[in-house]
């Protein structure tokens, strides 16, 4: 793929301003020499997306996609990749071909993302027997998906109403995971017995279980929230000897992989992981 071509990506999300996908795709550009690339963020809602989409351009190579619309997008799709099919969430869109023949092909590489950051704290071979979920969205399914990846099929999912787990579980049945649920409040017996920890809460809703983890704990948690940075669950994890990885760990590999994707080119990860320290450092 010639440096030289034009060619545009963005995050999609309503709000989006405070993304930092632009900070990593723009620095994968840079160190892969695509000058003419460019990568925006623009403001769109779930009302707006068959629009936005119906007007991409060819010079358009894809999309990044916050919740919610990493479901909305799918009925707009030609193609949808089987491991976005089973988790039910795309936040990768790749234009492919020009004119009448462009194919819209969905992706999901938060899947990806949360596999690498995990075995950041893991290390290279240790597997997972026992896990611990909390939160039943869009992330916590392509949770499931990337715990059973590792090893784990039968993972403890917390959540604070089981009757609007409905979405987790369908996923879980098409990737052939079987998740029990259990109450939130279980969090913090349930979190000290586990191998791993994923925490899909939104910031700040997993505060109140930081001061209720009591007692050694020995497994890898990850918080996907990221801001403030260490989050407070994570601060905690530390203070009792466990290991916890950060959530823009998972951001800066699902990013990469998108570019990956995008380009057709191995991501520059640690030109990527830098841009990341710095936008971080200053935020």
């Amino acid at each position: 793929m010639s440096a030289g071509v034009a060619r545009r990506a963005a995050v999609l999300g309503h709000p989006v301003a405070h993304s930092l996908s632009p900070t990593l795709h723009r620095a994968a550009y840079a160190a892969l020499g695509l000058d003419a690339w460019s990568y925006g963020a623009e403001d769109v809602t779930e009302d707006q997306l068959a629009g936005f989409v119906a007007g991409l351009s060819d010079e358009w190579a894809g999309l990044s996609l916050t919740m919610p619309l990493k479901q909305t997008v799918i009925p707009l799709l030609d193609h949808v990749e089987p491991l976005a099919q089973v988790v039910g969430a795309v936040n990768t869109v790749l234009l492919q071909g020009t004119g009448a023949a462009r194919t819209l092909v969905g992706a999901n590489t938060d899947v990806h993302g949360l596999v690498a950051a995990l075995r950041e704290g893991l290390g290279p071979d240790r597997g997972v027997e026992r896990a611990v979920v909390l939160g039943a969205g869009a992330t916590a399914s392509s949770t499931l998906a990337a715990l059973a990846e590792l090893g784990c099929t039968s993972p403890l999912v917390l959540v604070r109403s089981v009757a609007r787990a409905g979405g987790l579980l369908r996923a879980a049945h098409r990737m052939g995971v079987n998740p029990v649920l259990r109450p939130l409040d279980d969090a913090p017996r349930a979190m000290a017995d586990a191998d791993v920890v994923v925490s899909t809460l939104p910031p700040h809703a997993a505060d109140p279980l930081a001061a209720s983890v009591d007692g050694r704990v020995t497994g890898v948690l990850l918080d996907v929230a990221y801001d403030p940075r260490p989050t407070a669950l994570h601060a905690r994890w530390v203070e009792l000897g466990g290991t916890a990885v950060g959530g823009e760990r998972m951001l800066l590999h699902q990013a990469a992989e998108q570019v990956r994707l995008m380009t057709g080119h191995p991501a520059p990860i640690g030109a990527m992981d830098a841009a990341l320290g710095r936008a971080l450092a200053v935020s």
